[in-house]
């Protein structure tokens, strides 16, 4: 089956300001390679729903939820923090983020598809629960997996982060779930600040902080140790990615070292594990990446890794 991209043209409203990394150019760029990429006639293209109060508050409190109406501008910039920025198309774009990561849930469990990457914007794994932080309104990823637990009653939900950053977010919220396994690799000391191996917990959360200049060698090894095996041992019904790009040697924000061939393999060894535990059921959504001349190229090397497998 060819890989499902959701995604919605709200996702380019949302403009955090000049010169700010996270800006409208991340995902055109995207959306241009893959529709020029050789792997294009392999690609399904659906435009993401609005996301739904109800969907958010699975996984944020009421306050989160109406300081987010509330900052939204109707003209200019708002800001929630010195980093997270509010125009007037932001909120829809963040509403079509988490639809996308939903809807993407939906088409996996009724089998309209078995591979879903959400191509929208604002990141989300920074947001927790109460607080929207690091680029980040709400954090898709962990409505999805709750969404995935209580719609579909799932046991034992994945998620993977190799977002160069530590989702403090998602651990966040996840610490207190069962049925969730959060596992991040990332760069360490670095924003957030969090994702110390001591922050670990047997039963569901899994940090592996990586020292600056990791590249694609060391990086491999490091997963097929210690992240393959955790996810072999949990065998999740679902597998859910958070898909950060700036991790790449040529980011400006961050110093790992990998590379398209890194981001390629990782894409087949996460269908991998989705084919031999989920029936392929493998959800990716996109985080960071902030090099515009590399971004689009990582993210069609992830992809040509799921169909390679």
């Amino acid at each position: 089956m060819p890989i499902t991209i959701i995604t919605h043209s709200d996702c380019l409203l949302h403009d955090p300001g000049a010169g700010h990394p996270e800006n409208p150019q991340r995902l055109a760029g995207i959306m241009q390679a893959l529709h020029a990429s050789d792997i294009s006639a392999m690609l399904e293209f659906r435009e993401a729903p609005l996301g739904t109060d109800a969907q958010i508050l699975l996984a944020h409190d009421e306050f989160h939820l109406e300081k987010i109406r509330l900052t939204s501008p109707k003209e200019g910039q708002a800001s929630l923090d010195a980093d997270t920025h509010m125009s007037p198309g932001s909120l829809d774009a963040a509403l079509r983020a988490v639809g996308a990561a939903c809807q993407g849930v939906d088409s996996l469990m009724d089998a309209r598809a078995t591979t879903v990457f959400c191509a929208t914007r604002p990141p989300g794994h920074h947001a927790t629960a109460h607080q929207a932080m690091g680029f980040c309104l709400f954090n898709q990823v962990a409505i999805a997996a709750l969404y995935a637990q209580q719609k579909y009653n799932l046991q034992r939900i994945a998620i993977v982060d190799f977002d160069v950053h530590h989702g403090n977010g998602t651990q966040d919220i996840m610490r207190a779930q069962d049925g969730i396994f959060y596992i991040s690799t990332h760069q360490s000391p670095l924003y957030p600040g969090s994702g110390d191996s001591s922050e670990n917990r047997n039963n569901n959360i899994l940090n592996v902080p990586l020292h600056g200049g990791t590249g694609h060698n060391s990086y491999v090894s490091i997963f097929e140790e210690q992240i393959i095996p955790v996810l072999e041992t949990w065998q999740p019904e679902l597998l859910l990615v958070s898909a950060g790009f700036d991790a790449h040697q040529a980011d400006p924000l961050a110093g790992l070292a990998l590379t398209d061939q890194t981001y390629q393999w990782l894409g087949a060894q996460l269908k991998t594990v989705a084919n031999n535990y989920c029936e392929g059921k493998l959800l990716s959504v996109l985080e960071g990446g902030y090099n515009l001349e590399v971004l689009p190229g990582s993210v069609v090397a992830y992809l040509k890794g799921m169909l390679a497998t």
